[in-house]
């Protein structure tokens, strides 16, 4: 689902969007793969030699470009709400938090996100590590690479690495799977993001996010930590009042103004006095199944975008992980 972070462009004709895998020829071809194989060898991830082989073996993805063009985040919040909050993935949600209790109380306690906000973005990032995704990460970011200049400079990058991380975790390049944008493992991570906040968890000595729950959970934490998480609100519903409230709505990935300003528009906690006014919020208006709902969003809720730059997806892991701790309460009868 991100891992993790891009913003869609909508409309977008790629150049090669018509060609089919077999009639594309070979990415060596390429004036800019062969720029990329020379710059690769220079950072020490291979000779040109067996760049070269490994680029022959990559293999264009039309299905890749046609993802790319139309995610799930382009979708309403009521259609989206339906795909992550359902009863399975509430109760595998809740039966991974009783196998790994002990490492997301650690997390919690070392990092101080949540454990039911971890399990969340497992659960709506691969459904808790069974749907990591099925593209082998070398075709994807290839295609994306080199056949999508909108995003080419960023998934170039994230290319290089991809091959830094097969480099220092002695993966094998050709054999890598993840989501057709290239995220990889438990936490979709892209490659930068494992190579810069993935941690070792469980203290092996070595980082495997594609199939240690432990380490992907102590690295979501960790992200979560350095892209701003503190204790405190993530979102809460408004009420509405009056004509004006629509004037300041933005899609702004920020807490904007204080309560007491948003009073002023009418929109004010479903839960009077539950916060004091100068807390920092925006407002959020979500399209649900009884028209729109309208959300303040505070600075946690705007740390989960910077996992994906979607106010749809943080809210589906915000709920979710509402729906976990509720359910995890109702179990242990508190």
């Amino acid at each position: 689902m991100k891992s993790h972070l891009f913003c869609m462009l909508l409309g977008f004709a790629c150049p090669h969007h018509s060609l089919s895998q077999s009639d594309h020829g070979s990415f060596t071809d390429y004036q800019e793969v062969q720029a990329f194989i020379t710059d690769a060898s220079k950072a020490g991830l291979g000779s040109p030699q067996q760049l070269q082989a490994l680029f022959s073996q990559a293999e264009f993805q039309p299905a890749v470009l046609q993802a790319m063009s139309a995610p799930a985040e382009q979708s309403d919040w009521r259609s989206y709400q339906k795909i992550f909050l359902n009863d399975e993935r509430l109760q595998r949600g809740l039966a991974f938090w009783n196998a790994h209790q002990a490492a997301l109380q650690r997390a919690e306690h070392l990092y101080q996100v949540p454990a039911s906000i971890i399990v969340a973005i497992l659960g709506v990032e691969t459904l808790y590590g069974r749907k990591t995704g099925h593209y082998r990460a070398l075709d994807s970011l290839s295609t994306l690479a080199f056949d999508y200049p909108p995003r080419s400079r960023f998934f170039r990058l994230e290319l290089l690495a991809f091959l830094q991380l097969c480099q220092q975790q002695h993966l094998e390049p050709d054999k890598i799977t993840g989501s057709y944008a290239g995220a990889l493992g438990y936490p979709q991570f892209m490659p930068s993001s494992w190579l810069n906040m993935a941690v070792d968890f469980d203290q092996d000595g070595h980082i495997d996010l594609l199939n240690d729950a432990d380490d992907a959970i102590g690295s979501i934490a960790h992200y979560f930590q350095q892209s701003g998480w503190k204790s405190g609100p993530v979102a809460i519903k408004a009420t509405l009042q009056g004509n004006d409230y629509d004037k300041e709505l933005n899609s702004t990935l920020a807490a904007t103004a204080p309560l007491s300003h948003w009073a002023t528009l009418g929109l004010t906690p479903a839960t009077p006095g539950s916060l004091p006014a100068s807390t920092l919020a925006n407002v959020l208006r979500l399209h649900g199944d009884h028209g729109n709902e309208y959300w303040f969003a505070f600075g946690n809720f705007y740390a989960i975008t910077q996992y994906n730059h979607s106010v749809l997806y943080a809210m589906a892991v915000w709920q979710l992980s509402q729906a976990l701790e509720n359910a995890a309460i109702h179990k242990s009868g508190l």
